[in-house]
């Protein structure tokens, strides 16, 4: 009841203040008459008033705000790709022994459209990866998570990425990835258990990391051209990808 107290005295105070206001008008007036009309015509308005406030005007402020949001939270997925996301995807192009099996769907093209994007996402999201790494390639990508601790744990701080849980996901898997890697004393003496135990972990990140990689690059096409060019001319999956234009 505490909780609700303010809100209902608040309540009790305007009630009070109109009903002080029409007896006023009344003592100046005397026409309850006039009154009356008034005030049933001010509550049959009321409903009206509510879709208009309520409904509509708070749909049209909060896909703006939605907007904004999804702007800000693509700005931080691009400082990700840049700084972590694209290596990523360069090393394990280089290490995936199976990534003719599904390197069409990672061959963006610039007329690609929504439904290209989603197809290529769902036949993603079906994949079961199967990576070999050798002991040297385990270390590598030990010490490259290792050196991007600081920028998965800033990005999981962030308030703005809480509404984008695949994004989330993404970077829980490679932290967790990285906390697996980097307690391991030595990576190129593994047991058969343990190293199937990592491949797991990787190969989850892999798997979340190729599908933010088509969620981005979908965004990127029709808010930012300019980068999406950039993108499309690295692309790690293509092996005819070149950043100088012909």
């Amino acid at each position: 009841m505490k909780k609700h107290y303010k809100g209902i005295l608040l309540a009790l105070s305007f009630i009070a203040i109109s009903a002080i206001l029409y007896f006023i008008h009344f003592l100046i007036f005397g026409d309850a008459h006039h009154i009356f009309i008034y005030l049933l015509g001010d509550i049959a308005f009321l409903p009206i008033e509510v879709l208009l406030v309520s409904v509509i005007f708070h749909k049209i402020i909060e896909d703006k705000d939605k907007k904004e949001r999804f702007k800000k939270i693509n700005m931080v997925l691009g400082v990700y790709f840049t700084e972590a996301g694209v290596e990523l995807m360069q090393f394990f192009s280089k290490a995936d022994n199976h990534l003719q099996d599904f390197r069409d769907s990672l061959l963006i093209k610039p007329q690609w459209t929504s439904k290209d994007y989603k197809k290529a996402i769902k036949y993603i999201q079906g994949l079961k990866h199967h990576l070999q790494f050798n002991g040297p390639c385990l270390i590598s990508l030990s010490e490259f998570l290792t050196s991007k601790r600081d920028l998965f744990l800033k990005l999981l701080e962030n308030p703005i990425l809480v509404e984008h849980e695949t994004f989330t996901d993404l970077i829980m898997a490679l932290t967790h990835a990285e906390q697996e890697l980097s307690s391991r004393k030595d990576l190129s003496a593994l047991q058969d258990n343990d190293y199937q135990h990592l491949m797991n972990d990787i190969e989850r990140a892999y798997h979340l990391l190729l599908l933010e990689w088509l969620i981005y690059m979908m965004h990127l096409q029709k808010a930012y051209p300019f980068l999406y060019s950039f993108y499309l001319r690295t692309n790690p999956y293509d092996p005819h990808a070149a950043v100088e234009i012909q």
